[in-house]
């Protein structure tokens, strides 16, 4: 399972007494625990040496003055610049439409659409999943707004979206870089559908389109002041922060949208300015690389104990492996290394009762990352928090300590690896810096395997093959399996 170099975990606790200090970090109120890894001195040389090969100080800089690092599009990052990072140029802009943004958001909650009860934002991907991660973990009392999440096609998915809603009083935000994508007209079309099947003599009078092509948008019928825009640099899943998060404003208040952009700052300073020792999110890449590459682990799993943040995993899915999904480097050479493994996890203590088998006596290595919050926000007796945290360091305590058996159906082999990101209270500023922190440690990870984690090609082919056939191509050049399930499906 592991090579014979790399000492067990709690082996290194005893040769290193510094090892606590040396590898958790307190950064904008979170506190992160990366001693319970495999990472050790000599590692840790070895990585720095080469992050400094790898460039990583320049690459870094260059993400922040906001020069072109996404080369395959020559297009930069920008959605730094959304947190007050960046070419000044990129800031300004943010900073207008963000402002252009509140305009909205102050017109709407003065009723310039009238009664407001609920808003039905659609979108896929980055343009939902963070909007959704913001509203269901800070959105939970007494939320402004009735707010529904659609991205799937699945018309089932529209059903049970639009059920809650009045239509006389919901509002549609459909959020798209290119609106272009064919889930979100399809859904935008039925929103339409549903609001006219209500009476709405005017239904687009109750859409809002967020999109990097206004143009695009205005095809589409809706009109240039309901049309916010945000950069082409920025991209879909690191979108939250733009105009994307029209949503999550409107639901949370505009000062809570703005706290989460300042944890997020914070977060962004601290990866800039941090010597690379002592930097979090490279640190953090530097366990997930030994993991992926000195000991085979294909796989990542993050579980968040806490309720409020149960769709972190989801986010971070698409965050990391559609960033750093890749087989080429950032000029098209095969990688020398594996590249992102693949995220999954889940809630405790829902997940101690349904994979946990696996990670404590299965054969497959899995690194775990726990997330939890030190400060309940419930109704409930507070035992009820207490043990959700100790359930939490237990399991990371198990995973490396182990315990032997004669009974080897009762033993645990332990010396599994496990990372702890404690928050001290969830709320918009802490939030903000722990989705900046994923952002920048899969921007490490990227650095250091050298390719570029800012497109995304491999979504498109599947795409554009559905498209085709949905606008009647040929399906002689398909596979006889492929065929045969259309025939089967009568589509």
């Amino acid at each position: 399972m592991q090579q014979p170099q790399i000492k067990r975990i709690d082996e290194l606790f005893a040769v290193e007494p510094a090892r606590l200090s040396r590898l958790s970090f307190e950064v904008a109120g979170i506190y992160f625990d990366w001693s319970k890894t495999h990472l050790d001195d000599r590692l840790t040389g070895e990585f720095l040496a080469r992050a400094e090969a790898m460039a990583f100080q320049a690459t870094r800089e260059a993400l922040f003055a906001g020069d072109i690092v996404n080369a395959s599009e020559g297009r930069p990052a920008t959605h730094i610049a959304e947190r007050g990072s960046g070419a000044p140029e990129d800031v300004d802009l943010a900073t207008a439409r963000r402002q252009r943004m509140r305009a909205l958001v102050d017109a709407i909650e003065a009723g310039a659409f009238g009664d407001v009860t609920g808003i039905l934002h659609i979108g896929i991907g980055g343009s939902v999943l963070g909007p959704a991660l913001l509203v269901d973990a800070l959105g939970r009392r007494a939320p402004a707004f009735n707010v529904r999440f659609l991205s799937n096609i699945d018309g089932a998915a529209f059903d049970d979206a639009v059920t809650p809603l009045d239509p006389a009083t919901t509002l549609v935000v459909a959020a798209s870089k290119t609106f272009t994508t064919i889930e979100t007209l399809t859904n935008l079309d039925a929103a339409r559908a549903w609001l006219r099947s209500a009476g709405i003599a005017d239904p687009d009078s109750r859409l809002i389109a967020v999109t990097a092509k206004p143009e695009a948008a205005l095809d589409q019928g809706i009109d240039e002041t309901r049309i916010l825009q945000f950069a082409e640099g920025v991209g879909g899943r690191y979108s939250l922060w733009s105009s994307v998060g029209l949503t999550a404003a409107l639901a949370l208040g505009w000062d809570a949208f703005e706290a989460l952009l300042e944890g997020a700052a914070e977060m962004d300073r601290h990866f800039r300015f941090a010597e690379p020792a002592a930097n979090v999110p490279l640190i953090a890449a530097f366990a997930d690389r030994l993991y992926a590459e000195q000991l085979g682990c294909q796989t990542r799993a993050l579980f968040a104990y806490d309720e409020r943040l149960q769709l972190v995993p989801f986010y971070l899915q698409q965050l990391e492996m559609e960033s750093n999904g890749k087989s080429v480097t950032k000029d098209g050479k095969p990688v020398d290394h594996p590249t992102a493994p693949v995220t999954w996890g889940g809630t405790g203590t829902d997940a101690q009762h349904a994979v946990f088998q696996l990670l404590h006596q299965g054969t497959i290595l899995t690194p775990v990352e726990f997330v939890s919050v030190r400060e309940a926000d419930d109704l409930q007796d507070p035992e009820h928090h207490r043990l959700l945290l100790l359930n939490a360091f237990a399991q990371g305590a198990a995973l490396m300590q182990g315990r032997q058996s004669d009974d080897p159906q009762r033993s645990y082999p332990g010396n599994r690896p496990s990372s702890t990101v404690l928050l001290d209270r969830l709320d918009a500023r802490s939030l903000g810096a722990l989705i900046a922190f994923y952002e920048h440690r899969t921007f490490a990870n990227a650095v250091l395997l050298g390719i570029n984690p800012f497109d995304q090609f491999g979504v498109e082919l599947g795409k554009d093959i559905a498209r085709q056939l949905a606008e009647g191509a040929d399906e002689e050049g398909l596979d006889p399996s492929t065929r045969a399930l259309i025939e089967r499906a009568g589509v």
